[in-house]
């Protein structure tokens, strides 16, 4: 296929303009080019003698131990089928990622002993890899689309994040370990190329209709996370030296329409959670990028990069919770590659990312895992920045807003989660990983979320099929906000917030916005929202107001009503709910004028995504506004006294 118009953007505007044969001959050799110590460097990897992380890679190594007899685990054919078949992309996944996993731990047990146990235990794990019949995963492949198969077509190999993930452990274990592998396995090493050409280099330049390229203009999170494992694979495995230089060439492109794409701000739309799969893959690969070509090609003053490093504080609630807008987690898992984040805040010089990195340094225990990948582990364990990394307190900013989400999160004093934390969101309804949830509140207390946003369940075919939005969580009628007349909020750009006002000063922090362009009614004149932390009192209002049009003749409209989703124990009043925060002794009030019916529902959480946050179930408040044409209702959080 004929090679697209090249894309200049923000790295090509900061970079030198006769890139490609800068980068010829700029790029280090490749075993100098990526930014980790090989296993012969004894005064890194030594356990005994060596920077290594000693405490996480002897847990590795003990774990590694427990694998060692065992059969590796088996991606079988009826597995992978079940995503055509029912729906279900799970099983076969948590299999790939288990023996990915093994092999990550049996390479550090290698670099750290240099036992030829352990490479044999790598080289099986190698050529597991290398005989499995796609390393797509079964919800990305086109084979059923494209030629009816529920297996995937070898001939044509796709290249999603799957199959970015393994080239790039491929390429990052041939990093640490290859002159070793060559010593106890000769020919390995020519099996891990032949693989990663056939299935990643050569697709990769061949076809440049990737869907994650965004050459439509939609760029997400997709894009840095496969080219960065690309450009981990050109840099190791790709000999050639002018290939190898035009490999590098486009994944500069691919990388700069993400970074185009990336607002002012900082802000990522897919919320925190998807930041560390989308734009700190993106720093990590141009850190990549630096360290090969010895700085030549720095990123780390590029403005929208430097903004968002500061995005996952931005959204931090307190402890473990994060506001999650989208698909994202409240409490998603805590071995975040938080290196990563630390080693960002320092090239671009935030102090308040690297503190917020830095308060997930603990004294004791493992702190590198395998479940990001080989590179992040690899990274984990070697980066003397943060392993000397002194434990540091979160910032806790009073308050952000973020004109490109429209979203303000707003605390009642900076530095400390106590109290009520506010977050609003306005936007639209096609944002990345969107659920219909334009004027959605969530409301924390000493950090912990009471008025919250469940999230997603578990991914399945549905979740990115044509029937996303009869899942539950993905509906306007499982967040807080109304329902007008019966109607929830429908998906598309075009519906979106109107009129949006931020108030932020010492006192309030508050957004008001107009509700009435995220539903599909032409009835509605106005629904205003105005949503604020009032400092001084230590309180949270919810004020509704709205005007419809009088409906014609006879016809009786449906109620309207106003939800909120609460998280902990509920116990429901007149004009009142009592809720108790997850995990915490303590309760927050709403209270609601006029007094108006409520209906409290409890919603059992079988799916282990949301119960492993929310416990066994989450709670819809439903309050009945009347079918009025005309009214206000306002809702006050306060914590109980």
């Amino acid at each position: 296929m004929a090679e697209t118009a090249s894309f200049a953007g923000p790295l090509a505007a900061h970079w030198p303009a006769a890139r490609r044969s800068v980068l010829a001959a700029a790029l280090a050799a490749p075993d100098r080019a990526l930014p980790v110590a090989r296993a012969e460097e004894r005064g890194v990897w030594d356990l005994a003698h060596g920077t290594v992380d000693r405490v996480s890679a002897a847990d590795l190594i003990r774990r590694a131990r427990s694998d060692l007899g065992s059969p590796w685990p088996q991606a079988t054919a009826t597995a992978y089928a079940r995503y055509v078949r029912d729906g279900d992309r799970d099983e076969y996944e948590q299999v790939v990622f288990s023996r990915q996993r093994r092999l990550s731990r049996a390479a550090v047990a290698a670099a750290v002993t240099l036992d030829p146990l352990w490479l044999d235990e790598v080289a099986d794990g190698v050529i597991q890899l290398c005989e499995q019949s796609t390393w797509c995963w079964p919800a990305h492949d086109d084979s059923w689309r494209r030629h009816g198969s529920v297996l995937a077509t070898v001939t044509e190999p796709y290249l999603d994040l799957g199959a970015g993930e393994v080239v790039g452990q491929l390429g990052w274990l041939d990093h640490l370990l290859g002159a070793r592998l060559d010593e106890r396995v000769p020919g390995l090493r020519a099996r891990i190329r032949h693989e990663a050409r056939v299935r990643v280099i050569d697709p990769f330049v061949r076809r440049r209709d990737w869907h994650w390229l965004g050459l439509d203009g939609d760029v997400h999170n997709w894009n840095p996370w496969i080219h960065g494992n690309v450009l981990i694979a050109a840099l190791r495995l790709v000999e050639d030296r002018a290939e190898r230089a035009h490999v590098v060439d486009l994944v500069i492109e691919g990388l700069d329409r993400y970074v185009a794409s990336l607002p002012a701000d900082g802000a990522i739309d897919e919320g925190y959670a998807y930041w560390w799969n989308g734009a700190c893959r993106a720093h990590e690969a141009l850190d990549v990028l630096r360290h090969a070509t010895g700085g030549v090609f720095d990123a780390s003053q590029v403005p929208a990069l430097r903004a968002t490093v500061a995005f996952p504080h931005r959204m931090h609630l307190g402890g473990d919770w994060y506001l999650n807008l989208a698909d994202g987690s409240a409490r998603p898992p805590a071995d975040r590659p938080w290196d990563a984040l630390h080693r960002a805040a320092l090239q671009v010089g935030d102090e308040d990312a690297r503190r917020h990195a830095a308060s997930h340094r603990w004294s004791e225990g493992a702190m590198a895992s395998e479940r990001e990948g080989l590179g992040r582990l690899l990274r984990a364990l070697t980066d003397q920045d943060w392993l000397h990394a002194e434990p540091a307190s979160p910032p806790l900013p009073r308050d952000v807003w973020l004109e490109s989400t429209q979203v303000l999160l707003a605390r009642q004093e900076a530095g400390t989660a106590s109290g009520l934390t506010l977050a609003i969101k306005g936007g639209h309804n096609a944002e990345h990983h969107n659920h219909n949830d334009v004027g959605s509140v969530v409301v924390a207390v000493d950090g912990v979320p009471v008025v919250v946003d469940a999230g997603r369940p578990t991914y399945t075919a549905q979740t990115f099929g044509p029937d996303r939005y009869r899942i539950w969580t993905m509906q306007s009628s499982w967040h807080c906000v109304p329902e007008i007349r019966g109607t929830a909020q429908h998906e598309g750009k075009e519906f979106a917030a109107r009129d949006v006002q931020v108030r932020r000063d010492e006192a309030i922090s508050e957004v008001s916005l107009d509700l009435a362009g995220a539903y599909p009614r032409d009835d509605v004149r106005h629904w205003w929202r105005t949503a604020r932390l009032d400092r001084s009192t230590g309180s949270v209002t919810i004020l509704d107001s709205w005007q419809l049009v009088d409906p014609t003749g006879a016809q009786t409209p449906e109620p309207s009503t106003v939800h909120y989703l609460l998280a902990g124990d509920v116990h429901l009043a007149d004009g009142r709910a009592l809720v108790r925060a997850p995990g915490t002794g303590t309760t927050v009030v709403l209270e609601w004028e006029p007094l108006a019916s409520a209906v409290a529902e409890i919603r059992p959480l079988d799916d282990p995504v949301l119960s492993g946050v929310w416990g066994d179930h989450l709670t819809r408040l439903t309050i009945a506004v009347g079918a009025g044409s005309s009214g206000t209702l306002t809702v006050t959080v306060e914590v109980q006294g």
